[in-house]
């Protein structure tokens, strides 16, 4: 991410969920909150393809290729992450690298639950502008801005009021992979100090391959190249490192058939990997 702007990447997951809202034939998937979190921007793109508007222009028919391909994972994606947040049913929901994610107001489950966002301050910063439009479903949200070349996590979430003898549930969606495996685990060690017995953790990542390197270098052009992967055992043995027992480890393409919607082969490269504190 470059720095005083927001997260193109983030820009792109909320693109996807939009434009799937009310689009898709998987029941379980819905989003009404993505598009207004976009930047006008995005907005305008999300809207014109949801008008079935023609692209104009090359470099539109290209972004509109890659919205379609974008919209196929997010669905399995978002439905996973979202289940696996009702199964823990904590009253505490910390995500990581939070992003344009919208639960905190579109899950009615979290209503008795603590939301704590945890992202860069100009991220933040633009999406609270954008979210004031929206009515919170959680029981309370709390924005934890955290630079990381600067702040440090464990007090930042301590100053936002994150009870570590209460369990929590902590989201890792579409972040880990950006992250080099010194990252990984320093961030591993607070969640592991601030955990209760029972507390759940969710992380979405990627498998090495081929075709993710070819993904990571057209990611870097936008300054947000990949910089770790992991096979499933080396997921797990890292998260029972840190005292959390592997609950389920499954690839996206799986998830998507099981949705009954259309698995691609960049999915099986894509993995949700559950764990509980124990």
């Amino acid at each position: 991410m470059k720095p005083g702007t927001e997260s193109q990447t983030a820009v792109m997951v909320a693109a996807a969920r939009a434009a799937a809202h009310g689009k898709t034939p998987v029941a379980a998937f819905a989003d009404p909150t993505a598009l207004t979190l976009l930047p006008a921007d995005a907005r305008q793109r999300v809207e014109r393809y949801l008008e079935g508007m023609p692209p104009k222009g090359l470099g539109e028919r290209l972004q509109r290729r890659l919205l379609e391909g974008r919209i196929k994972m997010m669905v399995p994606r978002t439905v996973a992450l979202d289940e696996a947040i009702r199964s823990a049913a904590s009253r505490q929901l910390v995500i990581l690298g939070a992003g344009l994610d919208g639960r905190a107001w579109r899950m009615p489950e979290l209503a008795d639950t603590i939301v704590f966002e945890v992202d860069h301050p100009d991220s933040q910063r633009r999406k609270r502008e954008r979210a004031a439009a929206l009515k919170l479903a959680a029981r309370d949200l709390r924005f934890v801005p955290v630079d990381f070349t600067r702040d440090r996590l464990e007090d930042a979430l301590a100053a936002a009021g994150h009870d570590p003898a209460q369990p929590t549930t902590w989201l890792w969606e579409g972040v880990v992979m950006y992250l080099d495996r010194a990252d990984i685990e320093a961030t591993l060690r607070v969640v592991q100090a601030r955990s209760a017995r029972g507390s759940r953790l969710a992380i979405l990542y990627t498998s090495p391959s081929l075709l993710r390197k070819a993904v990571g270098l057209v990611l870097g052009l936008i300054g947000e190249p990949f910089r770790s992967a992991f096979s499933a055992g080396e997921m797990r043995s890292l998260i029972e490192g840190f005292g959390f027992s592997v609950l389920h480890d499954d690839d996206l393409a799986s998830i998507a058939t099981r949705l009954a919607t259309d698995p691609s082969r960049l999915f099986k490269d894509v993995r949700l990997v559950s764990a509980e504190l124990r």
